[in-house]
């Protein structure tokens, strides 16, 4: 396999097997095969959901109710204005299916700025790049090179309601240029869309059995917005809305040890693909240019009936709907506030993708300064997705100079 051939498989990895995919019934056979059962969503720029920094992603891709930090906007935006800092950004870095192909990248840069005790002003800014492709004509003449990208801008504001509870609210512009000369269509174009998340988080300390305890519970609506497109505009996509619910408790084992378990649900708000009439041959049946649905609704619906709609609209009813749901669990342990050690687990239905992976991490603090990374092991061998390594830098200022730590 040569590198043009390598580079559009990983890109068609990362589109239709990695995190959902983007498009078209014949996607659901691209992980399926021949299993009917397995009926996995589709969407476009799935990178919107990738785990982006190292302290999450360490944890089983764990974040809506865990302690606040830079990184807060992508998994709770409400987080952010419980950050006891008064300034801070963070980048993180990960190749991207390493396993296939050596230039592949997502890069995300956070930053949030305290307007007062009460309120926080976040952006953050995601880039995922596919690297280069080099184009040859049928005579092995080269044309040049590509370098399919996206990317997505955040703004984010969050506030608390009362000691206890705050909420966030972000927007959000992406730009994808899977379009172009990469698909071979004349008429193909970058695709824009905007969305909006919404968040909600509530912390309470308390005194368990004679030690500082906190009980965190958070839930994130995250990228709901516009249906996105690369040609016509009858050949939309949505984009990857999700809602996350989870809990956190964090307890000190000593005056020098700290531990947290984290546990976070996901159910990614997109239509449901249908199940399809088929005759003797396997073929689906087409009147009228439209195919003929069997089991399920049409996929083909408005932004907020298939967002909303999303929860009841699995052809194989409730025990479909109940197998789109990823589970998430990780544990944090921190000594002294400077060393942290991390673990945990994601989980999603062999019939939605099938992603099963185990992940550690580690983190360091000193002053303003801090260190993690992440690394992923998944449960299959010769998955995409494995030695997926990430690498967060932070700095954390308040208006004295005294550090943060988490």
């Amino acid at each position: 396999m040569n590198h043009l051939e390598k580079k559009i498989f990983a890109i068609l990895l990362f589109v239709s097997v990695v995190s959902f995919q983007t498009s078209g019934q014949g996607a659901g056979s691209f992980i399926s095969g021949q299993d009917s059962l397995r009926n996995p969503i589709t969407v476009a720029v799935p990178f919107l959901n990738f785990a982006p920094d190292s302290r999450a992603s360490a944890m089983g891709d764990v974040g809506v109710a865990t302690s606040p930090d830079a990184n807060s906007v992508h998994w709770n935006n409400a987080k952010l204005a419980f950050i006891e800092t008064d300034m801070g950004f963070a980048f993180s870095y990960s190749p991207w299916l390493g396993n296939i192909i050596d230039d592949m990248s997502l890069n995300y840069l956070a930053f949030y700025k305290k307007i007062d005790q009460n309120q926080a002003f976040g952006a953050t800014f995601r880039y995922f790049d596919l690297g280069e492709i080099q184009k040859y004509d049928g005579n092995a003449v080269f044309q040049g090179v590509e370098n399919p990208n996206e990317l997505a801008v955040d703004g984010t504001y969050s506030r608390k309601l009362s000691e206890n509870m705050g909420v966030g609210v972000t927007l959000r512009f992406v730009w994808s240029n899977l379009a172009g000369d990469l698909q071979g269509a004349p008429d193909a174009k970058a695709g824009t869309s905007v969305a909006v998340d919404l968040g909600w988080y509530y912390t309470k300390p308390f005194i368990l059995s004679g030690k500082n305890s906190e009980l965190s519970l958070g839930a994130h609506l995250s990228n709901i917005g516009q249906k996105i497109t690369y040609s016509a505009e009858s050949n939309e996509n949505f984009i990857p809305a999700n809602f996350r619910l989870g809990s956190a408790f964090k307890t000190d084992l000593d005056p020098y040890n700290t531990i947290t378990l984290a546990f976070d649900i996901n159910k990614l708000m997109v239509p449901t693909p249908p199940i399809y009439e088929t005759d003797a041959d396997g073929n689906i049946v087409v009147i009228d240019g439209e195919r003929q649905i069997a089991q399920g609704k049409d996929p083909d619906r408005s932004l907020l009936s298939g967002t909303f709609g999303s929860f009841g609209d699995a052809p194989r009813g409730f025990k479909e709907e109940l197998q789109e749901l990823t589970y998430s669990v990780g544990v944090e342990y921190w000594y002294r506030d400077l060393f942290a050690a991390r673990a945990g687990y994601f989980s999603e239905h062999k019939n939605k993708g099938d992603r099963k992976y185990f992940t550690v991490g580690a983190g360091f603090r000193y002053q303003i300064f801090g260190f993690d990374f992440s690394y992923l092991i998944p449960r299959g061998q010769n998955h995409p997705l494995a030695d997926t390594l990430r690498i967060s830098l932070l700095f954390n200022l308040d208006k004295s100079g005294n550090e943060d730590s988490e």
